[in-house]
């Protein structure tokens, strides 16, 4: 059978996960992000190119030197003057909107920039560039077994971005393959944990409760993932569908749950118009009918109302008792 209409969105908080009861338990993060400490980059480019000139013009200066011991002691500080300013200027950094650069100091964190820009750090430092925007992840069709044991296939898809790039950077190996990974296993678990549809009324199921069902993956998905500093913005079912060796039985068994539905309204609808014919009759007092004619009359009126198909009428020469 056909997905059904894609369950509705739900935005997490992270105090949502204290709801959340069968969310796993992450190890608490030994890392935050703090702002790293930089300097706008214009000044800085700026120095450095002027000690890049002014070195080249000491080289130049010592070049023309007549006493030799003048002559290597400008060389010598302008090399060394425009290799400083060439070290000064390998702490400039570009941060495009929507990126942000975590700094490291021989293996010690140092603070995010995420000021866009031109920015001037320590030149010793390493900055890795993570992107902040905003995500999609979908995950491929999954075939599980549901509450109930039948086989179905779903599929999700899940917005998010960095919230914070500390604990992406260091508290996972690879963000983006444990996001994945996450939230492929939050899908298996809620599909397991309800049935695609639920034999009792008050029950929750994957495709007739779609905003609750929505919500607890949510939760879950962020419970999984805020250790990364990962934010879940929305997730939502792009695919939800029996797997096709039970599809055509599963269809049989909601044709006949709709055509039982449908007879029990026409029953009770066909009771009503003949009780409603039958106290008519009995105000107007234009014909009397015992017990006998009352039933044949509610036989000829169920036969006709519930009928499938347009009653032939049978014409009676004779008396009823004939």
């Amino acid at each position: 059978m056909s997905a059904h209409d894609p369950t509705a969105t739900a935005e997490v908080t992270a105090d949502a996960t204290t709801e959340a009861v069968d969310a796993p338990q992450m190890p608490d993060p030994s890392v935050q992000e703090f702002v790293a400490h930089s300097v706008g980059g214009g000044l800085a480019l700026t120095l450095g190119l002027a000690g890049l000139l002014a070195g080249g013009g000491l080289i130049a200066a010592g070049s023309m030197a007549a006493a030799a011991g003048l002559k290597a002691a400008l060389i010598t500080g302008g090399i060394l003057v425009a290799v400083a300013a060439f070290l000064a200027m390998c702490g400039l950094n570009t941060v495009s909107p929507g990126e942000a650069r975590v700094v490291q100091l021989f293996g010690r964190y140092r603070g995010t920039i995420r000021e866009d820009g031109l920015r001037w750090v320590n030149p010793f430092t390493s900055r890795e560039k993570i992107s902040t925007r905003v995500r999609n992840h979908e995950t491929p069709v999954l075939k599980v077994n549901d509450a109930y044991g039948n086989p179905i296939e779903l599929a999700a898809v899940v917005v998010w971005n960095v919230h914070d790039t500390a604990q992406a950077s260091f508290e996972v190996d690879d963000f983006l393959e444990f996001v994945a990974t996450q939230t492929e296993a939050a899908v298996r678990h809620i599909a397991i944990e309800y049935p695609y549809d639920s034999h009792d009324e008050d029950g929750l199921s994957l495709r007739g409760n779609a905003e609750e069902i929505t919500e607890k993956l949510a939760i879950e998905l962020h419970a999984r993932v805020q250790t990364a500093g990962v934010r879940i913005i929305e997730s939502r079912f792009t695919h939800l569908a029996y797997a096709p060796e039970i599809a055509s039985a599963m269809l049989q068994r909601q044709q006949a749950g709709a055509v039982v539905a449908a007879r029990r309204e026409i029953v009770d609808g066909a009771v009503g118009m003949v009780e409603a014919a039958l106290n008519r009759i009995a105000e107007q007092g234009f014909v009397e009918l015992d017990d006998e004619r009352k039933a044949a009359m509610v036989s000829n009126l169920m036969v006709v109302l519930c009928g499938d198909r347009s009653p032939q009428p049978v014409l009676n020469t004779g008396t009823l008792y004939q």
